[in-house]
């Protein structure tokens, strides 16, 4: 089975995970016009707060299209620019609970035995998009659920580890180390983690405002990484507002 995406998948995902987010922001633009009818507002300033409110509700949304609808994200032919030679043995993928690459990864590598994991925790990983998210995902068969400290494969046994969108969820940076150490422990000496990010950087800011500090900066990744245990890295910009890395 191949995850078939529906057009707008992407804005209609924004939409439906984060529609807190957008109840909050259209109800604040309802009230800042009935508040009109008691205050006497300076009309530019008072459209100026309507443009940013809908600014911040817009913007995200089109960067989403953008990058999730019309890229060519989830067709994988950027994994082509990487020079990566085809895994024939083990490769995983893991995420946060929502996965919408694990079926695209193995049509992309269908001699590989792919593996996958959610290291989703509810105590841990509470955000309501991802609690959301993680309802209508669709599960790769045999998917295994782990913690962020112990992934359940031998040393040394992995050729790819794939981490697309997902490692962001993990908050805390002792917690971040301590799952790239095992991402580290189970690769190959010349195996590779794919991480695909947005970062908290300017182009992001302009993107999702101040939602950008849900994401890490660039800086963030490489420490974590480095702590890891993984000697270097290379970085590829995905759009303007994703960041390719490898990691080995």
């Amino acid at each position: 089975m191949e995850l078939k995406r529906k057009p707008f998948q992407g804005v209609l995902n924004i939409l439906s995970f984060n529609r807190h987010f957008y109840v909050i922001g259209l109800s604040m633009i309802v009230l800042l016009f009935l508040s009109r009818h008691l205050f006497d507002w300076n009309s530019l300033f008072f459209w100026v707060i309507i443009i940013l409110f809908l600014y911040g509700l817009i913007m995200p949304l089109i960067v989403s299209a953008y990058v999730y609808d019309f890229s060519g994200y989830y067709n994988f032919k950027w994994l082509e620019h990487l020079n990566i030679t085809n895994p024939n043995h083990l490769i995983v993928n893991i995420n946060a609970g929502f996965d919408e690459t694990s079926f695209i990864l193995k049509n992309k590598f269908p001699s590989a035995n792919l593996q996958v994991f959610d290291f989703y925790s509810a105590e841990k990983h509470t955000e309501a998009a991802i609690v959301r998210a993680r309802k209508v995902s669709l599960v790769y068969p045999e998917t295994k659920q782990i913690t962020t400290n112990s992934i359940p494969l031998e040393d040394q046994s992995v050729d790819m580890v794939f981490l697309l969108s997902a490692a962001h969820e993990i908050r805390s940076n002792k917690e971040k180390v301590s799952f790239l150490k095992e991402c580290k422990r189970i690769c190959k000496p010349n195996a590779q983690v794919i991480i695909v990010e947005h970062l908290r950087d300017f182009p992001n800011f302009l993107a999702f405002s101040v939602g950008f500090t849900h994401f890490f900066s660039k800086q963030t990744w490489v420490n974590a990484f480095k702590c890891a245990g993984f000697n270097s890295f290379t970085e590829t910009k995905f759009t303007p507002f994703m960041s390719i890395f490898q990691f080995n």
